[in-house]
Formats: C-alpha cells, sequence, structure tokens
C-alpha cells in the first residue's frame, strides 16, 4: 500500500515537473538565432564603414591606381570560387542533418572546412608574394585591413564548422529537430561569403 501511495506520489511531482518545465519554455522563447542576425547586422555595419571609407578614398585619390601595388587577379578569382562554392557544400550538409543523416552532414561539413582552408592558404600564400606592405601606402594599408578583417572571420567561420564538426560526434547532439549549432554555422558562412564577393569587386575587380 505504501509502495502504490509512494508511486503516485512519483507521478504527481513528475507531472508538475512537466508542467513547470513547458511553462518556463513558454516563458523564455529562444532567442539565440535573433542574436546571431543582430550580431551579423553589427558585423555588416564594420565592413560598411570599411567600404565606404576605401571608396571615399580611391574617390578623392590625385591619381588612380595607385604607384607602387600590383595585385595579381588569378589566385584571388580562385579563392572566390573556393570560398562561394563551398557555401552550396555546407548547405547540402544542412539539407542532409533535416533528413537525419549525420554522416552527411560530417561529410559536407568536413569539405566546407577544407575548402576554408584553402581559401585562407591561398591568402597566406598571396601575403608572402605582394610586393607591398601594410605601411607602403595607404592603399596598401586599407588593402591589408580589408583582407586582413575577412580572413579573420573566414577563420572564425573555419573554427565554428570544426565545433559543429566535433559536436556531432555525439549522439543525437544533433538531429532534424536540434540543429541550432549547425544553422548558426551555415549562416554564418554565407555572410562571410558575401562579404567576400563585395571586397573582391570593391578591391580586385574595381582596381
Amino acid at each position: 500500500m505504501q509502495g502504490s501511495t509512494l508511486d503516485q506520489s512519483k507521478t504527481v511531482l513528475n507531472y508538475h515537473q512537466e508542467v513547470e518545465a513547458t511553462a518556463h519554455h513558454e516563458e523564455h522563447p529562444d532567442y539565440r538565432m535573433f542574436g546571431i542576425y543582430m550580431f551579423l547586422i553589427a558585423d555588416t555595419m564594420m565592413f560598411a564603414s570599411l567600404f565606404v571609407a576605401f571608396s571615399l578614398y580611391k574617390a578623392n585619390a590625385p591619381f588612380w591606381p595607385p604607384e607602387g601595388p600590383e595585385l595579381e587577379l588569378l589566385l584571388p578569382a580562385i579563392n572566390t570560387i573556393i570560398l562561394v562554392s563551398s557555401s552550396f557544400v555546407m548547405h547540402k550538409g544542412q539539407s542532409a542533418l533535416k533528413k537525419n543523416n549525420l554522416s552527411g552532414l560530417q561529410l559536407w561539413f568536413g569539405i566546407t572546412a577544407l575548402m576554408g582552408a584553402l581559401f585562407l592558404a591561398g591568402q597566406a600564400y598571396e601575403y608572402s608574394h605582394l610586393e607591398f606592405g601594410l605601411t607602403t601606402n595607404v592603399f596598401s594599408s586599407y588593402f591589408y585591413v580589408l583582407t586582413g578583417f575577412h580572413g579573420l572571420h573566414v577563420a572564425c567561420g573555419l573554427g565554428l564548422i570544426l565545433s559543429v564538426l566535433w559536436r556531432s560526434r555525439k549522439e543525437n547532439h544533433y538531429t532534424s529537430e536540434k540543429h541550432f549549432g549547425v544553422e548558426a554555422a551555415e549562416i554564418y558562412w554565407h555572410f562571410v561569403d558575401v562579404i567576400w564577393i563585395v571586397l573582391f569587386t570593391l578591391v580586385y575587380l574595381l582596381y
């Protein structure tokens, strides 16, 4: 009799805990994705200020292009193809996860990480072969600040991708219903790609 009473008490207690958990969830909605978008908006404003400053400098320069700095177009163009293509590859990973295909997520995110690393390696190679430095003139300073700041974002995005791959090793950490980390990493990576397209056009194609 005591055992039956104890079981009933546990059932009632579990019921109240579930009700409280549900109420707590309803009172505190998930604002994580909203935070991601707010962060990206702020980051966009930072890049926009750099792009505007560079454009004003270019518009008011006594002559253009400046003497001395010469930019190679082939390597940055290849880097652009790699980075833009990686967004499509990454999206295949999220699409696989929505079908609960965890190995597909790991495969496509792994390829994306490799493509991001290739982009950074290409940028490092470009830096090592440039004939101007950070303090050569105003243009070179803008060039290194813009490309370097973007490269930092690529490195951060690469870190997010590797973090997703590491966490995906744990069973049921990511599922078709639970995938905030995957979605946040993908949105950030798409943002980095869009910024690079603007940067590539402004600094390299319109040089």
